[in-house]
């Protein structure tokens, strides 16, 4: 039993977990109601499922992308990649403009999307090559486009906040007509897939812990950790990509200056929560994943209960702040020897004295 509950509180998944059934069970007290799913019909006529848990499913997509990219940064490099967001304002500036040049068919969405992939992974590269070869601390290396990463997407539009308008993006932000649950939650699940695959049958998965763990110790067993950075910041530009190119075709417009604002935060967040230690090393894509939908959940169940959307963020920083603490190595710790004080089998000695 003590080691059941050892391996319980020292699980990466234990606290995100935990923190998502406490919500769950908190919203189910506060409003029964809470997570149903109705069918309902949209504005296009189509029949869509709708809800609370599908608003936070759909919501938190396009940063549970972002976060696996960031998990495998965080695990390499032992920081953080604070630009994401003004990259994906990047990417879905590039991707508008390449739409814009042309007719929108499925073609030329597929094009558009891949040089917002390409122009993504190169920006990302510029922060790897400064993380990985120049060894600045990540914070400090992407600092550069967390600053300049916008004004580079204004640029890119001529400073214009363009807006395009089909109904195949719409399918891609919204729903796909004959399917009821929103694309972003499929192209979500699909990456999610594509990335389990690679972490299972390569050896990315260990080599990106080894590398966070001891770079010295990967050196010596013939792994590069200048490689599997590089390949961490590239795995990031497309899932950088692939959040901007969403958020576009699901607000059909690109502005620069509000596109994710402030989703770095959440993500990195996301990995926090998830129980990735955010100096490197050991790390759980699904933790960082859950986490991203932990963050959302709670900002619905903010916003249902009436609390004004300026003190949002305060309640989320306080909540956030509780489960973090609770999901440090110390806490844990502490919790497992409280346990074993109050659930220790008495000495075999106490027990015979005190059955004569």
């Amino acid at each position: 039993m003590g080691s059941l509950f050892k391996k319980l509180t020292r699980s990466q998944l234990a606290i995100p977990l935990f923190a998502l059934f406490l919500l769950v069970v908190f919203n189910l007290i506060r409003d029964p109601e809470f997570f149903s799913i109705a069918i309902a019909t949209n504005n296009d006529g189509n029949t869509v499922l709708s809800g609370n848990l599908i608003s936070i499913l759909n919501g938190a997509s396009a940063v549970a992308i972002l976060s696996i990219g960031m998990t495998l940064i965080t695990s390499s490099c032992k920081g953080q990649d604070i630009s994401v967001a003004a990259m994906a304002a990047i990417a879905g500036s590039v991707f508008v403009s390449v739409l814009r040049s042309n007719e929108i068919t499925i073609p030329v969405i597929l094009l558009a999307f891949f040089f917002g992939c390409v122009v993504s992974v190169l920006f990302s590269l510029f922060n790897g090559v400064l993380v990985a070869v120049f060894k600045i601390q990540p914070m400090i290396a992407t600092l550069i486009l967390f600053s300049a990463g916008r004004s580079i997407a204004y640029w890119i539009n001529g400073g214009a906040t363009p807006t395009v308008s089909s109904p195949l993006l719409t399918s891609i932000g919204g729903f796909i007509p004959g399917i009821p649950i929103p694309t972003p939650i499929i192209i979500m699940v699909v990456f999610l897939i594509l990335i389990t695959l690679v972490l299972r049958f390569t050896n990315l998965g260990l080599y990106t812990q080894v590398v966070g763990i001891s770079e010295r110790t990967a050196h010596m067993n013939g792994i590069s950790p200048v490689r599997i950075k590089l390949i961490a910041f590239i795995i990031s530009g497309v899932c950088v990509a692939t959040a901007g190119c969403i958020t576009v075709c699901r607000i059909g417009l690109i502005n620069h200056e509000t596109l994710l604002l402030d989703a770095e935060m959440d993500v990195i967040l996301s990995v926090a929560i998830g129980g990735n230690a955010l100096s490197g090393g050991r790390f759980n894509i699904y933790g960082s994943v859950i986490g991203a939908y932990i963050i959302q959940a709670l900002t619905v169940t903010l916003y249902a209960m009436k609390v004004p959307s300026a003190a949002v963020k305060a309640y989320k920083a306080i909540v956030i702040i509780v489960i973090v603490v609770f999901s440090s190595p110390v806490v844990k710790d502490f919790v497992f020897r409280t346990y074993k004080k109050l659930f220790k089998k008495q000495p075999e000695k106490e027990v015979q004295a005190k059955a004569a």
